[in-house]
């Protein structure tokens, strides 16, 4: 509403000079981005479902490794190992005599492009996971036969698994632009300008909440069309479901030659994804651990651990009294409830931000008001100068994961269940307890977990919304990386990487288990 009704000082002179840079940066970024996980998500996933070659099971679970690693620390340790003071630039100049950038050209990281480059390494995975998922679950007949007609490998790949993946492929592409579209913390340190740029300058840097609020109506635009596209795509994946695996997957030999190209480009994809960024963050943490260790890091630690564990535990509880209750009472009601909680997550984080600040901060102005007429002492932005906004924040944007584990859970619990409980007399409370969670409890707590990490991992809400004088590790790492002084930053960001790794852990023996 406040894009609406009020005026804002500064868009009217956005709009008029740099709105339309924004937009083209945007939707530029989105592009190359959705291209780039494209055409690395997609081979990886093929060669690790379809082809046995060397080190297959190494990579079948190191190529979700990258997920770890946020954006941001990604974009951080490149910059530092390839600008022009960084080791490969200085040892280039060293070895060939150069003395200034004017004696030879090296590609400039810190652009577009390279944005485009760092956000790629880091979310290929969810195009791998769901393209691999899909590859596994095709009809190996349909391969064969054309391999029958003799096609080759790659030519079958193309005319047969492709098209069918198709719709997976393109779900997986619109959460990735989704993310793309939130990211905030690469380009900003890129000094790329991008809508989630923009919202966040024109807010703290001309303190202009009202053109911020009007940023944010462009966005959330492009989020529901994103949403559309997505909800299309998995409605034709559902009305297609001939394709199903009926026999063994057929997989392909690779030897030689080919062997050789399969084991580099998987090497290459989870060195540049996770191993090299891991190793340089891992190498700064151990030599600067004396002068950037102190209670602070500590505390950041656990500012951050409060959050993501306030943050997973009420998620769950929430997707569980709107899974029940639609379980329950299958009215239209509740299944709006539950679509609406989950779009959340499509939301990004400055978005979010703004949307809850407004609401919070009227909240807190409302009850200040109530407490001076009846002479009580006022107490001040209880709401949203506290760490209740970051939680709240958080809980809007990450409640659509637990609320689809579980209702994916509930979907696979015979409702004959219920109906003999309920025969018997039981109330829906026991009905709960005894039959629903000890079947709902593995998928809680992956979800849990999953939040519990993607919490830990946001920047946007917390750097908007935090209290004075309050940090989390995200906010610590961005301040000094933003310096230039990654090797301050480095040990709290290995600690995020750290974190981020025990629900992928989870997820890849859940998905072996599931396949076994």
């Amino acid at each position: 509403m406040t894009s609406f009704t009020e005026a804002g000082q500064s868009f009217q002179h956005i709009r008029e000079t740099v709105l339309s840079d924004y937009v083209v940066n945007t939707l530029t970024l989105m592009t190359v981005v959705g291209l780039l996980v494209t055409l690395i998500g997609v081979p990886v996933a093929w060669l690790v479902a379809c082809c046995e070659f060397s080190g297959k099971h190494l990579f079948n679970w190191a190529l979700v490794l990258p997920l770890a690693m946020p954006g941001y620390l990604i974009a951080y340790t490149y910059t530092d190992l390839f600008d022009y003071a960084g080791p490969i630039q200085t040892t280039l100049r060293t070895w060939f005599d150069w003395s200034s950038p004017d004696d030879y050209w090296f590609f400039d990281i810190r652009s577009l492009g390279g944005a485009a480059c760092m956000l790629a390494l880091v979310l290929f995975p969810y195009v791998y996971l769901m393209a691999k998922a899909n590859f596994l679950n095709q009809n190996a007949s349909l391969t064969l036969a054309a391999r029958t007609l003799g096609y080759s490998p790659l030519r079958s790949f193309f005319s047969v698994s492709l098209p069918i993946a198709k719709n997976s492929i393109v779900a997986a592409v619109s959460l990735v632009l989704m993310e793309t579209l939130a990211d905030f913390a690469t380009v900003h340190y890129f000094a790329v300008n991008t809508l989630t740029t923009a919202v966040y300058d024109t807010w703290l840097g001309y303190y202009d909440l009202a053109s911020a609020a009007k940023l944010s109506v462009l966005m959330i635009v492009g989020v529901f069309a994103l949403i559309v596209l997505e909800h299309k795509t998995n409605k034709r994946g559902k009305d297609s479901n001939s394709a199903k695996m009926s026999i063994q997957p057929l997989t392909y030999q690779l030897k030689g030659s080919k062997n050789i190209l399969a084991v580099l480009f998987c090497s290459l994809v989870f060195i540049a994804g996770f191993a090299v960024p891991a190793f340089v963050l891992l190498n700064y943490s151990i030599d600067y651990y004396k002068e950037v260790w102190s209670l602070e890091v500590l505390q950041y630690a656990w500012n951050s651990a409060y959050i993501a564990i306030v943050v997973s535990i009420l998620s769950v509880i929430i997707a569980l009294v709107l899974n029940v209750n639609l379980r329950s009472n299958k009215t239209n009601l509740s299944k709006n409830s539950l679509n609406i909680a989950s779009l959340g997550y499509a939301v990004p984080g400055t978005v979010l931000a703004i949307a809850v600040l407004i609401p919070l901060s009227g909240l807190d102005h409302t009850i200040n008001d109530i407490a001076g007429a009846f002479g009580w002492t006022t107490p001040g932005l209880i709401l949203s100068g506290t760490v209740v906004a970051i939680i709240f924040t958080h809980i809007v944007r990450f409640l659509a994961i637990a609320n689809n584990s579980i209702r994916t859970s509930f979907q696979q619990l015979n409702v004959s269940y219920d109906w003999a409980a309920k025969s018997l007399g039981s109330k829906q409370s026991r009905l709960f307890r005894q039959i629903h969670w000890p079947l709902l409890k593995r998928s809680a707590f992956v979800a849990g977990l999953l939040i519990f990490v993607e919490s830990m991992k946001e920047l946007p809400a917390a750097l908007l919304l935090r209290p004075f004088n309050f940090d989390t590790l995200p906010t610590y790492v961005f301040q000094y990386a933003s310096d230039e002084q990654l090797e301050q930053a480095a040990l709290g960001a290995i600690l995020i990487v750290i974190v981020g790794l025990i629900p992928l852990i989870f997820i890849n023996r859940s998905i072996e288990h599931s396949q076994s």
